[in-house]
């Protein structure tokens, strides 16, 4: 019997971990990754997240750049997120990225 986490525990603790991030604040996947209690990468945690339920404030998860990644799913709606993210009052940059000195959340 093997003692790794099913994906289905690993992505609730995601998804919880997102839960907490302030309206107008923001974070990368990688920092997410760093406070699970489990061994995720961040590739992992977007995935947990373009599966989350309907309470988790996916948009708050950019990448390391500030970057708005999912642009590049199939059939998202391009400009979604930053929408969202600029309706909570977070700001861009001229390259389209969040200003991360201004609105990255620290835990």
């Amino acid at each position: 019997m093997s003692d790794r986490p099913d994906n289905a525990s690993a992505w609730q603790e995601v998804w919880d971990v997102v839960r907490q991030i302030p309206a107008g604040s923001v974070m990368s996947y990688g920092q997410v990754a760093s406070l699970l209690h489990r061994r995720l990468s961040p590739r992992a945690v977007g995935w947990a997240l373009n599966a989350c339920p309907d309470d988790v404030p996916w948009q708050r998860v950019v990448n390391v750049r500030g970057g708005c990644s999912t642009d590049r799913l199939p059939g998202a709606e391009p400009g979604r997120q930053r929408r969202l993210l600029e309706a909570e009052g977070v700001e861009f940059d001229g390259r389209g990225r969040v200003r991360m000195e201004r609105h990255r959340w620290e835990p």
